[in-house]
């Protein structure tokens, strides 16, 4: 005698401050296959307040984190890569759906977003030496530039790539002691809400990394105008000209550090260090020679 089993389908959530919290709102909006348009799952559509929500948890989250030492955020970031590896199978059948990929090209896709993870886990403990340095002046003095995380970073994760863009913009700016709240790609936001719970079962502090998912354009626009948000990446708004142009305008409000949206970004291209030097600050202290 046959049974026929009824599947356990996945419920998506939030994840700020550590936690899986649904949408205060209590909406959901569907996610569909990027090829026939198959029902996937339901994604949480995030509001205003869990927008606020996630910059208030980034914000406390950010001492201990900016104040670890950057050896311990390497080894954070490098089990990350661990615990992705472990998922790959179950990564490659979301990018798969959500991008329209064959099996192959979705497998590669998340060995290239390990791969960056592991990449920028190294860059933990050498960046201050590529940003910082001493310099010489006139005077009997020691003057030395040290760079230093600026705070909480908006991101807007690119709507094509949903996890190898996704790691691209997220890595580098936590590995350098920022918090981050990302905004999932749209179209495909699953690969990013699973990697909430990869980060939820490794090392990385409950808030110093919250996703959220929904529209983009909603959730931008109230983090681009937060006065407590330090620094935002448009990459999700590229594509949409009038879109980054409002957030960049709103950003200007508090004189937030911005990265442009490229539409011709390469997201499987050596990433270089543009993003980490995009969202420090340099302090220059000055010694007195002898004292």
């Amino acid at each position: 005698m046959s049974e026929t089993r009824l599947s356990v389908l996945k419920t998506y959530k939030l994840y700020v401050g550590g936690k899986f919290p649904r949408s205060e709102s209590g909406r959901v909006y569907e996610v569909t296959a990027a090829k026939g348009g198959e029902w996937l799952a339901n994604a949480p559509l995030a509001s205003r307040k869990d927008a606020r929500d996630a910059v208030v948890a980034a914000r406390k989250a950010f001492g201990g984190w900016s104040g670890a030492t950057a050896y311990n955020r390497g080894q954070v970031l490098y089990r990350v890569a661990e615990m992705l590896e472990g998922r790959r199978e179950q990564f490659a059948a979301e990018v798969a759906a959500g991008e329209g990929l064959s099996r192959a090209k979705s497998l590669a896709q998340v060995d290239a977003a390990i791969d960056r993870w592991v990449w920028y886990a190294g860059w933990s403990d050498k960046i201050a030496q590529v940003a910082g340095g001493a310099n010489p002046v006139a005077g009997p003095f020691f003057n030395l530039s040290t760079p230093e995380p600026t705070g909480v970073v908006a991101v807007l994760a690119p709507q094509d790539s949903s996890l190898l863009g996704l790691v691209s913009v997220l890595a580098p700016a936590i590995v350098t002691g920022n918090a981050a709240v990302v905004v999932a790609s749209e179209r495909a936001p699953l690969p990013a809400l699973s990697l909430a719970e990869v980060l939820a079962t490794s090392d990385v502090p409950g808030g110093v990394v919250n996703v959220l998912s929904g529209r983009t354009a909603e959730i931008a626009r109230p983090l681009a105008a937060h006065q407590d948000v330090n620094a935002l990446d448009l990459a999700g708004a590229a594509g949409d000209a009038e879109l980054a142009t409002e957030l960049e305008v709103a950003s200007a409000d508090n004189l937030k550090r911005v990265v442009r949206p490229s539409g011709t970004a390469d997201w499987t291209a050596d990433p270089g260090t543009d993003r980490l030097l995009s969202f420090l600050e340099t302090k220059t202290v000055w010694h007195p020679i002898g004292a």
